[in-house]
């Protein structure tokens, strides 16, 4: 199979049948062998109903359910799991983002030898103030964290290698820094493609301000996570270190001061509190350092390692 479609949705029943069609359009237009997998993140009006229409009209078209809306990052990760294609392409399902692009970011991506190509949505029809300046911040600070450079990394429309989606877990709200995800499984080949960007002919937006903050934490537990979670003692360690020795040079200042005078005031000083504060944290750092180690070292995946190719076995 060349492509499977991956299609997130909450309440896109208006969108979905004009989505459907022109998708299957460009599909036979090129000539591709292809599979659309329809999401339905809870949503509370008729799209499971059209999804149910449209795949008896064309059996490439498949549809998952959710019981309750979990997220965009839940539902990618359910279409990950039973995407079929050598390519997987991910877009919206608002007719925002348009099918046409898929050939040209299917073939980016071969052509190329890449692992994963991004959209970028150059030209936006968003509201300015609400979504294009945060968004531009966002990105700035994603490219600046992560090493990687791309314009837009929360487009929806982009192209995957088989392997990648099978290589890595989307969660929480994770879907905005899949490339990331990506990066640091080992998929560093990340290209590029300026795609259209449509107006919304129906419906409403479900993103509000909060996924601005939502995804600036998210931001940092995957960086972190990306760079300390086979090495925990490395960040907790140095923290601890660095605040135990604080507090030691503190003490140790103290202790002399009253070997010296014994006058000295010892517990009527800052410092002294700013000592004792040190000291327990440092250690409680440490401490914490030591026990994600244990459980980094004996964790059931600790030992799964990404494998390109081999011979010879």
């Amino acid at each position: 199979m060349h492509l499977s479609i991956v299609i997130p949705l909450l309440n896109e029943a208006e969108s979905l049948p004009e989505l459907s069609q022109w998708i299957a359009d460009v599909m036979h237009r090129n000539g591709f062998l292809y599979e659309i997998i329809f999401i339905d993140d809870g949503s509370t009006d008729d799209s499971w109903q059209v999804i149910e229409s449209l795949q008896k009209q064309n059996p490439c078209i498949c549809g998952i359910k959710f019981q309750r809306n979990y997220g965009k990052s839940a539902a990618l990760q359910v279409g990950f799991t039973h995407a079929r294609g050598e390519v997987i392409i991910t877009m919206d399902a608002d007719l925002q983002d348009s099918p046409e692009e898929i050939p040209a970011l299917r073939a980016t991506l071969l052509n190329d030898k890449l692992d994963l190509v991004s959209g970028w949505k150059k030209i936006r029809y968003d509201n300015t103030l609400t979504k294009n300046i945060p968004s531009k911040f966002f990105n700035a600070v994603t490219r600046r964290v992560s090493g990687i450079a791309l314009h837009d990394f929360n487009c929806g429309l982009k192209a995957y290698r088989r392997q990648v989606v099978k290589s890595i877990e989307v969660y929480g709200e994770m879907h905005r820094y899949i490339p990331v995800l990506a990066k640091w499984a080992g998929f560093t080949r990340i290209g590029e493609k300026v795609v259209e960007h449509r107006p919304r002919k129906h419906g409403y937006s479900k993103f509000g301000w909060d996924r601005f903050v939502n995804g600036f934490l998210d931001l940092l537990s995957i960086t972190f996570v990306g760079r300390f979670s086979k090495r925990p003692m490395h960040f907790f360690g140095l923290l601890g270190s660095i605040c135990f020795l604080g507090g030691l040079i503190m003490a140790l200042y103290l202790v002399a001061g009253k070997l010296l005078d014994s006058e000295f005031a010892l517990t009527n000083r800052p410092a002294f509190f700013f000592a004792l504060t040190f000291l327990i944290l440092g250690m409680q750092l440490f401490l914490a350092g030591y026990l994600a180690e244990l459980i980094a070292r004996n964790a059931p995946g600790r030992n799964h390692y990404l494998i390109e190719t081999q011979i010879g076995l």
